[in-house]
């Protein structure tokens, strides 16, 4: 039978080999050096599908070994899901092989390695594509891009290469990439259909923009709570080039974006960076007027938040861009825009690709001046530091396990500490009140000088009141690490160097054994105790409590053995734990080296004040089975933001129930259900609520978070209730209707708050407060608007009037924030219902919270 004849899906499966090897055999014949382009590869041409990234990866490795000493591909980690990370080392064959001794100079220049700087080495340049996964065209564009590059046919771009080596990373989020990839291949018709209707250009929850546990890795360069940016920042560090330029995509009926920025600048943002902005926009521009192409400057892309892939190079040294091409997820391979015009990917690879090679370009122009600025970036940073404070200074005193966790975030982001060394009485700016106030520098304390090479980046995170110019920002507008980790620091005008550890009392800085009191040498004590005030003793208990030990909690405080001890303090008798035998002791003292917390094991079980060991105050802390809800009406990332905690971070089984099938689930398997911010209207319509109240009254627990908590406020039983709108303003200024419509944004800000600090304060004695003070700094995102709870619930945290701290809150806002609840829990029959109006756990850096909703978790209802 002629081939023609055979039934198309016979001739599918007869292709099927030949598709598979499609990475190693091309159609075509390959260009000289055995080089072959995208579509000889791939056996289709770009722009006419998404490429898998098995695929793009394959590519990447076949230019490479055929690029005749141009291009060296490097992995440096992996994801979630285990997919490579890689970068690609791009040079001239004379200087990739000296790559290291290019690296090493380049941090000589930044004062972050010894040795004479040479000067004659080339600037480095790192392109980043497609860190949001639905953002795919970028990951198209590159194999065009290093195409180029590997071409010694292509003079102009060995010419660049002369004073440049340019790094590229092909896929920064390579799990989301193939969440969209796969899926968009899947649901595309056979010719691509342009109608925005179309399923085609509808992709489903969660998306692809995020990564496996739907982070925005966008949002996470300075935090670096992800697997992906914590081995992507560690190269980048390594390297810290004078130019980093981050591909992305916006809507569809958007056209392209390209430096300079829009306002507001942080203010640590060079003059130079600035101006060199500017003269990157102008390489750009001259390549898209010569073309006819759209494009935008100057608007909606800030340079203010510091954990960009703009921001975050910008304040390490680099001109830091982000590149935004319209089209996203929503555009597939064709889309029809508003205005009629098709926008298809073909288009939007060639905006990329010129974009990428314009940046190339004006560095390579500019390399001498780029260099030299560079340089002196880090010389005034470490003689000159900007700002009013030259010295930052945390306690010692605080948790040993969450001091540890800063001193290690520290480390991954190259910033200079020590320790105090001494005591000193000295005037200091106080992160806990907020004012200029005499304090107290205990010898333990971690020292941070302004005066070293990351200085900028040490004022940006640690500044208290960050400036802003212009108050249409982007993203969150206050981050102090002081505020987030939860520590006491001070801020100080004066240079204070950090000492060694190994110089002063105490040693070398070794961590203390784990087990120590009066008890410690004791093979088998009474009781071992253990504080509770960070995410580390959280870990400790959920392992003891995936053990099989049975743990205790105090409700009230207690000394014992003189020592004083919270509410919260864990408590592990022997009487209890029998059944584990020996194995008790060595499982306590293990778990605690492993969570690295320190217990006390004492001898007795009377306490000298407070409520003995075995007291009806100290209760048995219960092994919850816990769920939370995802799917659709559900945030992708705060669903995301509990999956990572419980997984990542406390290593506690969590079960994932979709919204999709939840009314169908048997919630009396649960003792915990968790309900992440979202729109609940359609997953809890009311048959289903009523449903969900009995479970709570038989004794569930529901942790009801941001918008899960405004779905049950005001409803029937449940005790959250909205603050009544003042209706007197309108009737006070009659004109407030006449408004100018080129002033409504503007205006409109008045009403939201960009990411601020607020100082919630807390009844501590509650178990859901449990391990803190009096007070908590909260990140607060949006305007929380609720009556303090009535007769029957627990207002644990609330905004008082002037609790503001830091960020942006516009007035309309900030007199909502005055006097309303923020956390609190009420009683439902025999359950709990816990609301978390503020998210604890955003974005995973804010460590200050996640002992909170431990304790919302565990304790709360006990």
């Amino acid at each position: 039978m002629p081939y023609s004849n055979v039934p198309a899906l016979v001739r599918a499966l007869l292709l099927l080999p030949l598709v598979l090897l499609a990475g190693r055999v091309s159609a075509q014949a390959p260009v000289a050096g055995g080089r072959l382009t995208p579509a000889q590869f791939l056996g289709y041409p770009l722009g006419s599908r998404f490429t898998p990234h098995a695929q793009l990866l394959n590519y990447v490795q076949q230019l490479a070994q055929n690029s005749g000493g141009r291009l060296r591909v490097q992995p440096y980690g992996s994801t979630y899901e285990g997919r490579p990370l890689e970068v690609v080392q791009v040079g001239t064959p004379e200087n990739l092989a000296r790559m290291e001794e290019i690296r090493r100079n380049n941090l000589r220049r930044a004062g972050l390695e010894t040795g004479a700087v040479q000067k004659q080495m080339p600037a480095v340049v790192w392109l980043s594509y497609n860190i949001h996964g639905n953002e795919a065209v970028s990951s198209e564009a590159v194999m065009e891009v290093l195409y180029d590059l590997a071409n010694p046919q292509n003079a102009q771009a060995q010419q660049w290469l002369q004073n440049v080596v340019v790094l590229v990373d092909p896929c920064v989020n390579p799990d989301g990439h193939e969440r969209y990839v796969q899926w968009y291949n899947r649901a595309r018709n056979q010719q691509p259909n342009a109608s925005p209707y179309a399923w085609e250009h509808h992709e489903p929850w969660p998306g692809g923009r995020y990564n496996h546990y739907f982070f925005d890795l966008n949002r996470d360069w300075a935090w670096q709570t992800q697997q992906e940016s914590r081995q992507r920042v560690a190269l980048y560090n390594q390297w810290l080039p004078q130019v980093h330029a981050d591909f992305h995509e916006m809507s569809i009926d958007d056209p392209y974006y390209f430096s300079p920025a829009a306002k507001p600048f942080h203010e640590d943002i060079t003059p130079w960076q600035r101006t060199f902005q500017n003269v990157i926009g102008d390489y750009n521009r001259k390549v898209f007027d010569q073309n006819n192409w759209l494009y935008f400057t100057r608007e909606t892309y800030d340079l203010f938040y510091p954990s960009y892939g703009d921001t975050y190079p910008s304040f390490n040294g680099a001109i830091g861009m982000t590149y935004e091409q319209g089209g996203s997820g929503r555009a597939g391979v064709r889309v029809a825009k508003a205005d009629g015009d098709t926008l298809t990917l073909s288009q939007r690879i060639a905006h990329h690709h010129a974009a990428s090679l314009a940046t190339i370009q004006a560095a390579s122009d500019r390399q001498p001046e780029l260099v030299r600025e560079f340089e002196k970036y880090y010389t005034t940073a470490r003689t000159q530091p900007k700002g009013p404070y030259k010295t930052f200074v945390l306690s010692g005193s605080a948790d040993p396990g969450q001091l540890r966790a800063f001193t290690q975030y520290l480390d991954r982001q190259q910033i200079q500490y020590g320790y105090a060394g001494r005591k000193l009485s000295t005037r200091a700016f106080s992160y806990a009140t907020g004012k200029t106030e005499n304090v107290q520098i205990q010898p333990q304390d971690v020292v941070v000088s302004m005066y070293q090479p990351k200085s900028t980046l040490v004022k940006v995170l640690f500044e208290p009141r960050p400036a802003l110019e212009d108050s249409l920002t982007y993203d969150i507008t206050a981050w102090a690490l002081p505020y987030a980790f939860g520590l006491n620091a001070y801020a100080l005008n004066q240079k204070l160097e950090g000492r060694s550890m190994k110089d002063f009392p105490g040693g070398k800085g070794a961590v203390s054994s784990s087990v120590t009191g009066s008890a410690a040498a004791v093979e088998q004590p009474y009781a071992y105790v253990a504080r509770w005030s960070s995410l580390q003793d959280l870990r400790f208990l959920s392992r003891l409590l995936q053990q099989r030990v049975k743990v205790r909690v105090a409700q009230r405080a207690f000394e014992a053995e003189g020592q004083k001890y919270q509410p919260g303090t864990l408590i592990l008798t022997r009487t209890g734990n029998e059944a584990l035998g020996a194995r008790f002791d060595q499982l306590v003292r293990a778990q605690a080296d492993s969570a690295g917390v320190q217990v006390q094991a004492v001898r007795s079980g009377f306490s000298t004040t407070g409520a003995d060991l075995g007291s009806g105050y100290v209760r048995y802390v219960s092994r919850p089975t816990v769920a939370v809800v995802a799917g659709e009406g559900v945030s992708a990332t705060a669903f995301g933001e509990v999956w990572h905690f419980f997984e990542q971070q406390l290593g506690y089984p969590v079960t994932v129930l979709g919204t999709d099938y939840l009314r169908t689930v048997p919630l009396q398997k649960f003792d915990v259900l968790i309900l992440p911010d979202g729109d609940y209207s359609g997953i809890y319509p009311e048959k289903s609520l009523e449903a969900l109240k009995a479970w709570v009254r038989g004794g569930g627990k529901l942790i009801a978070m941001e918008g899960a908590a405004a779905f049950l406020a005001n409803k029937k039983d449940f005790l959250l209730k909205t603050k009544a709108a003042d209706s007197t303003a309108k009737a006070r200024n009659p004109y407030q209707q006449l408004r100018r419509y080129a002033e409504a944004e503007r205006q409109q800000i008045g009403e939201r708050v960009q990411g601020s600090i607020y100082r919630v304060q807390l009844d501590n004695t509650h178990p859901l407060a449990f391990g803190y003070g009096s007070t908590y700094f909260a990140l607060v995102r949006d305007t929380l608007n609720y009556r303090f709870l009535e007769t029957g619930g627990w207002n644990v945290g609330v905004l008082k009037r002037d609790n503001y701290a830091a960020g942006f809150t516009g007035r309309s806002a900030r007199r909502k924030l005055a006097d309303t609840f923020v956390l609190g829990t009420q009683e439902l029959g025999r359950g709990q219902v816990v609301y978390l109006a503020d998210n604890p756990l955003f974005r995973g850096f804010w460590q200050g919270g996640k002992l909170l909703f431990g304790n919302a978790l565990f304790f709360v209802g006990q």
